[in-house]
């Protein structure tokens, strides 16, 4: 069977665990982080627990799907009841799922805080043990690749070397570590490069609490493979280089967010599809940012993806500000 586009990357199982929790800000001459605190020895009560399918890989899958593509998902997925649990969550999805299953699937733990940010404790399970000999051949025009680590990581990378697959990549902040020479014989593949500026800073070999400008950052990628560059940068907005124009889009305004799992997928995940739609580049921007939108005020990475109708209705229905400059 031919796909328009097959996501890969994790599959998981979602824990949404809603508590009472203190924060705390350390602050250094160089550095400040927010810590989610809990009294030492105490039994932590969980007002609200939610259950959903998570994962890089499912995430971006839903969003295809969903935006109208023949849609494949190809993880590896445990043959426990949490794998059922995937399984069955993308075929409501109609998304194929052309993976393994073997071993225990993962897990993750979401603890929300009341500043609506949210601390994840990962069990990644089988996610990164894929095998290049448990994936069976399949056709698709693009792939879209989200984080995968390990023994899944090199699988894949050795997969695309031997097909013309048209490839986006939005790497984990493990991946980002490892900078972009390490990723290069990957980047050979790439036409699609994601990340938020903190990646984008480790993947450069940058200091991140400098705050390099993001178009600062997009000029120094211009020296690799890809053809389309993508920065996020939360609340400033997503800067973009196709090696023709640089474009800005800001936020909208005045929305309540409820819960940001699953924004940075929603919106590299809607960029692609635009771009496999063959929307232009402003545009791409704008359904990207109106999808991500869309998941930081409802709570679950899926919970509010929109359909292709939806999607392009709200886009219409107000301005966003984007600006376009030829460098």
């Amino acid at each position: 069977m031919s796909y328009d586009i097959v996501a890969i990357g994790s599959a998981t199982v979602d824990q949404f665990a809603d508590t009472d929790s203190e924060l705390i800000r350390i602050e250094t001459p160089t550095m400040q982080e927010k810590l989610i605190a809990f009294p030492l020895g105490s039994k932590i009560l969980v007002k609200e627990l939610n259950l959903a399918v998570g994962g890089g890989g499912t995430n971006c899958a839903v969003t295809f799907a969903r935006l109208g593509l023949k849609t494949a998902y190809l993880g590896k997925v445990g043959t426990d009841g949490n794998g059922d649990f995937v399984v069955r969550t993308l075929q409501q999805e109609h998304i194929d799922f052309i993976g393994p299953r073997e071993g225990t699937t993962g897990i993750s733990v979401i603890l929300n805080s009341f500043a609506h940010d949210r601390t994840i404790l990962a069990y990644k399970g089988c996610n990164n043990s894929l095998r290049l000999d448990e994936i069976k051949p399949f056709e698709t025009r693009w792939v879209y690749l989200a984080s995968m680590l390990g023994e899944s990581f090199d699988t894949i990378v050795s997969l695309l070397a031997q097909q013309d697959y048209r490839v986006a990549f939005n790497p984990s902040n493990y991946q980002a570590e490892l900078g972009f020479k390490a990723l290069q014989p990957l980047l050979e593949k790439v036409e699609i490069l994601v990340m938020n500026l903190e990646e984008a800073c480790k993947f450069l070999g940058l200091i991140y609490q400098e705050r390099p400008p993001a178009r600062e950052l997009l000029k120094k990628m211009a020296e690799l493979p890809p053809r389309v560059f993508v920065i996020t940068d939360g609340g400033d907005g997503v800067h973009v280089y196709d090696r023709e124009h640089y474009c800005r889009g800001w936020p909208r305004e005045g929305l309540t967010v409820l819960e940001t799992t699953g924004a940075g997928d929603a919106f590299a995940s809607t960029f692609t599809a635009a771009c496999v739609l063959d929307e232009p580049i402003e545009q791409a921007i704008h359904l990207g940012m109106t999808n991500a939108e869309s998941v930081l005020v409802h709570q679950g990475a899926k919970e509010k993806l929109l359909s292709r109708e939806e999607l392009y209705q709200q886009a219409q229905s107000f301005s966003r500000k984007i600006e376009k400059q030829a460098i």
